[in-house]
């Protein structure tokens, strides 16, 4: 199982990037890929939505199940990967490059060490 070490993880299993000041990036991880299936269908969250901690980011369909995406922390969305409409197998290919979520704009980037490191997250996965 693939767990970028730069990266921070929710028990949840989203990973979190942050690609600029205040601003990060939201996928799933190779585990969670890995359990889902196929990815077949992605529903993306909307651009400038506002998100909650753990509020609904998006739902992604696999041949196995559906499943649900949370917020990793509260933020607005300020981009969407478009992609993952034609393309949902992203997920799949490549879960920490193409296959990401979205970005969102945070207040805090400090908000991000509370979550998981990868060697954390290791162990949760193990």
């Amino acid at each position: 199982m693939n767990v970028p070490e730069h990266l921070r993880y929710t028990k949840e299993h989203e990973w979190v990037d942050l690609v600029r000041e205040n601003t990060i990036r939201v996928g799933i991880t190779d585990y969670a890929q890995d359990a889902l299936g196929d990815v077949v269908f992605v529903q993306a969250p909307k651009l400038d939505q506002a998100l909650d901690t753990h509020a609904l980011l998006a739902e992604v369909e696999s041949t196995k199940s559906v499943a649900e995406v949370y917020a990793p922390v509260a933020g607005k969305v300020v981009a969407v990967n478009e992609r993952l409409a034609t393309q949902p197998e992203l997920l799949n290919q490549d879960p920490y490059g193409d296959g990401w979520f979205c970005e969102l704009e945070i207040d805090d980037e400090n908000l991000i060490s509370n979550l998981l490191d990868a060697a954390a997250y290791r162990q949760l996965t193990e």
